[in-house]
């Protein structure tokens, strides 16, 4: 199977293409705006493109995805489009639809042929995804979406990420410091802390795929988000 990435610089957003074979069947997932890589891999393997797919909505994934489907003469589809175990088929490939909302209302991954699942903005390398542009809401659903469905996939399962890196479920179930916690293996974190202003508790500060970090807050309400480490000051 083909497993083509292309990074965006800035962004650091991934698209990709995925095909069976040289010579086969394959769809584009996502848009960053740099596109040409993948289109000569297209052309150099004689690729027949028979879908475009979107794993969410956000403008750092749906750049050029409209002109790409046009090129190619195809659909795309995406959230809305696409059920929960909906399968697209693309020669050899089997593509199931998994929702997973939490950092968007709608959100979906991608398992394809059982060995390979792209996760868009809901679990990175080492790190998850922010609840909803940052909100309060979602982060139960975030939560679900990883611990309930991403990481029930065999642990040699390979996870290509919206951004940056990929890695595997194995890894992320014993390494991911967020996993770690939800999953009792490493405690909650107590520190005070502002986010956006208002006070809340700093239950767990790491890394995030920019080099930045990301946080889990829990506000006086109870309720809980992951947020961008410059949202949070700690002093």
């Amino acid at each position: 199977m083909i497993v083509e990435r292309t990074e965006h610089p800035s962004w650091l957003s991934n698209a990709y293409l995925l095909a069976d074979e040289p010579g086969g069947r394959g769809v584009l997932v996502d848009g960053n705006g740099v596109a040409d890589p993948l289109l000569q891999r297209v052309e150099e393997d004689e690729i027949t493109v028979t879908d475009v797919l979107v794993t969410h909505g956000h403008p750092d994934h749906v750049e050029g995805v409209r002109a790409l489907a046009d090129r190619f003469g195809v659909g795309v589809r995406g959230p809305g489009e696409l059920e929960d175990g909906e399968v697209v088929n693309a020669g050899r490939l089997e593509i199931r639809a998994l929702s997973t909302p939490g950092h968007s209302q709608e959100h979906l991954a991608f398992v394809v042929n059982g060995s390979d699942c792209l996760t868009g903005d809901v679990l990175f390398r080492r790190t998850v995804g922010g609840t909803r542009g940052g909100g309060r809401t979602g982060f139960a659903d975030l939560r679900r979406s990883i611990l309930d469905r991403l990481l029930t996939l065999p642990p040699e399962t390979r996870l290509h990420p919206g951004h940056r890196e990929p890695t595997t479920v194995g890894e992320e179930r014993e390494e991911n410091p967020f996993v770690r916690v939800w999953r009792g293996l490493d405690p909650e974190g107590s520190e005070p802390c502002r986010v956006r202003g208002e006070e809340a508790t700093l239950v767990l500060w790491a890394g995030d795929y920019d080099g930045g970090h990301k946080a889990w807050v829990r506000f006086a309400s109870g309720e809980d988000a992951i947020v961008g480490g410059s949202q949070v000051d700690r002093t």
